[in-house]
């Protein structure tokens, strides 16, 4: 291995003298010996494999996996011992141990793959013969699946197709014992069975049944997701807008609604202690009906791909009348016009829905409902009470309405000098009179909450409203895009002869948040400010092509459910597709693809080597003329067998059979053998 060593640098010393540092670093690759050679290269694979895990593994573990790799390598190159099984056992037990104290269990998608992970690592360390290279390959492969777990991007899948093809060439060499074939060989060879595999993948992948929850990811991979919640703290959402990941995507079916009608409802909020708003309890939900919701005008048509959130909302443009399309659930209305699906959203899924702009909503009045969006906590805000007290003391708004009121409320938020900004400081224990008389700036939960509770004071029954207002259109595709950014709180106030009317005090301070959709944003990062000094327009340009790019993956691959594949076999020509339908039609494919397989298999014998079937066409010949053949005889001996039985007659064909043996040990033997097959066509046969 010195030696080796001391080769590559002298090497390594010859090229650098010539000024190509690149090609003394692969002459030194070059000379590794091959155990080294092709462990380095699967080291790298697993690393490759492993490196979108760090981010996510305990610290420990990633630098367990780190550190083993890296010392794996390093005895390789040393060509040192690997150590002794009782360290690898006090490793693995410490790693089994650590697993529990990180998760106090050893099951569940994230202690689970924390334990895959330690174990691949130290699997490395037991690498000494081809058995213990074939366990890694396969703890390997499933290491791979499990990146999914937590995403399952296009971003993520090109790596991991890269990560795949990095193994199977891994497992072509290790298939390659004699000799030292070069890893573009193998590289070659894994590729092409690649290509050959990818048709029976496509044919799993579009007709093998989904089997809930088998087809899916597990309940806990959306743990960490952002989102909206069914509760709100005041600041919160302003937590939100730092998220720039999206939501939702939509397509309209005609012209994109107007800024001030992009309002996608989400969770109402109703119940106020003070600091955090709430939805109201499920019990107020079981009153639902229909007819309390009056749509006029125009209707909008659209499609929405939801991202999972694990939450069980089915976000709409006010207000949807009908049941979003969403195959698989079941959705139902609540009495504040929020759908709700009978299961949490898991997977991205893609519905459609028709929305209503104009509409009323609770004319006729709900007591219990009124009643309870009058309620204020006892003890807080007390100027924010105060304030509502003298507006009513004064006689033109003694009896004034909901409206009027809602107008005065909005006046003060305009010209109070009220400021609408992501850093409004930590509010403390009055929320609303913080607002209202010190800090005069929030985000859109501050000033939605601040206004409610003024609302109540007045009389007025009034509510919150989450969800996300605007979007933007993506250039590339044209879906509207909507992203965790876009989350927003509004309110609602009740009117006699209006019902439930939506008012948005945010509009009020700022108005280009609700106009022209524009957004606050946190400053931008070094990547992002070089890029923008190479062109203004060059990360925007680049991010929608990438967003309408893994929307395409999502709706080609991630979205492709249960219901498209009915779909397919409804034109294929099942008038009633079932499971049934899908795995008959697999079973046909898989028959129909292996007798093709036998049959290509056929045919490639019978084309395998040209040079051995030109020979055996002799032989044949010569057996019929009474001349016995060993089915191995080689030319030499079969033409020293036709001279001693046909004598001088058999002189032409001995000639011929020399120059067959000759031909087959030349560079261009294919190139050569056209000239033999015509001349034994005119050959003359000894009797």
């Amino acid at each position: 291995m010195l030696s080796l060593r001391r080769e590559a640098g002298a090497a390594v010393g010859g090229n650098h003298a010539g000024g190509n540092h690149a090609g003394g670093l692969s002459a030194r690759l070059r000379a590794l010996p091959r155990d080294t050679r092709d462990t380095l290269f699967l080291l790298a694979v697993i690393g490759w494999i492993l490196l979108p895990q760090l981010g996510r593994l305990p610290p420990w573990c990633s630098a367990l996996a780190v550190g083993v790799l890296a010392w794996r390598g390093w005895l390789s190159l040393r060509a040192r011992p690997l150590p002794q099984g009782r360290w690898i056992l006090v490793l693995l037990v410490v790693t089994i141990a650590a697993t529990w104290l990180n998760y106090s269990t050893l099951l569940g998608r994230d202690a689970g793959v924390t334990l895959i992970v330690g174990l691949l690592a130290l699997k490395t360390l037991e690498l000494r013969a081809r058995r213990d290279a074939f366990v890694i390959f396969f703890l390997g492969f499933f290491t791979m699946l499990t990146n999914f777990f937590f995403s399952q991007s296009l971003l993520v899948a090109a790596a991991m197709l890269i990560g795949l093809l990095g193994l199977l060439t891994a497992l072509v060499n290790a298939h390659m014992p004699v000799g030292r074939p070069p890893l573009v060989h193998a590289a070659r060879t894994a590729g092409w069975m690649a290509l050959l595999g990818a048709p029976v993948m496509a044919a799993l992948f579009m007709l093998f049944p989904r089997l809930a929850p088998l087809w899916g990811i597990p309940d806990d991979a959306m743990s960490g997701r952002s989102g909206l919640s069914s509760t709100m703290e005041v600041g919160a959402i302003a937590s939100l807008a730092l998220d720039d990941s999206i939501a939702m995507r939509i397509r309209f079916d005609g012209p994109v609604p107007a800024p001030f009608e992009l309002y996608f409802r989400g969770p109402v909020l109703s119940q106020f202690d003070g600091r955090e708003w709430r939805a109201a309890p499920r019990r107020f939900d079981v009153d639902a009906t229909f007819d309390r919701l009056q749509v006029a005008g125009r209707a909008v048509h659209y499609q929405v791909t939801l991202q999972p959130d694990n939450r069980p909302w089915v976000f709409v443009l006010d207000a949807a009348d009908r049941a979003p399309q969403l195959p698989g659930y079941e959705l139902t209305r609540g009495p504040a016009l929020l759908w709700r699906a009978n299961r949490p959203i898991t997977d991205i899924v893609r519905y459609r829905a028709t929305s209503h702009p104009d509409f009323r909503y609770d004319v006729v009045p709900d007591a219990l409902t009124l009643q309870r969006d009058l309620e204020l906590p006892a003890g807080y805000d007390p100027r924010t009470l105060a304030l509502a007290a003298q507006i009513r003391s004064e006689p033109r708004y003694a009896d004034a309405d909901a409206l009027t009121l809602v107008n005065l409320v909005l006046a003060r938020l305009r010209g109070g000098g009220y400021r609408y900004t992501l850093e409004p400081g930590t509010y403390g224990r009055n929320t609303a009179d913080e607002f209202w008389f010190d800090r005069k700036q929030g985000f859109c939960e501050h000033i939605a909450s601040a206004f409610v509770v003024l609302m109540r004071a007045l009389g007025v029954p009034a509510r919150i409203v989450t969800g996300y207002q605007g979007g933007s259109q993506n250039p590339v595709d044209g879906d509207w895009v909507v992203r965790q950014s876009d989350a927003h709180a509004w309110a609602e106030v009740w009117s006699p002869g209006r019902g439930w009317v939506r008012v948005d005090p945010t509009a009020a301070v700022a108005p280009s948040r609700i106009g022209a959709l524009a957004r606050l944003a946190p400053p931008a990062g070094v990547f992002a400010s070089v890029i923008d000094g190479v062109s203004p327009t060059l990360a925007h340009d680049l991010r929608a092509f990438w967003e309408a790019m893994n929307n395409r993956w999502n709706q080609w691959v991630l979205n492709y459910t249960q219901s498209r594949q009915f779909d397919l076999l409804r034109s294929l020509g099942f008038d009633a597709p079932s499971r049934e339908d899908l795995g008959r039609l697999l079973i046909a494919l898989v028959v129909a693809a292996s007798l093709l397989a036998a049959a290509w298999s056929w045919w490639d014998q019978r084309q395998h080597d040209p040079w051995l079937r030109l020979l055996e066409r002799v032989r044949a010949r010569l057996r019929a003329l009474g001349l016995p053949l060993a089915a191995s005889a080689p030319p030499r001996a079969i033409a020293a067998a036709a001279r001693q039985r046909f004598g001088d007659a058999a002189a032409p064909l001995a000639d011929w059979l020399l120059r067959l043996e000759a031909l087959r040990y030349a560079a261009t033997e294919r190139g050569r053998l056209a000239p033999l097959q015509r001349e034994l066509e005119r050959l003359k046969w000894p009797r």
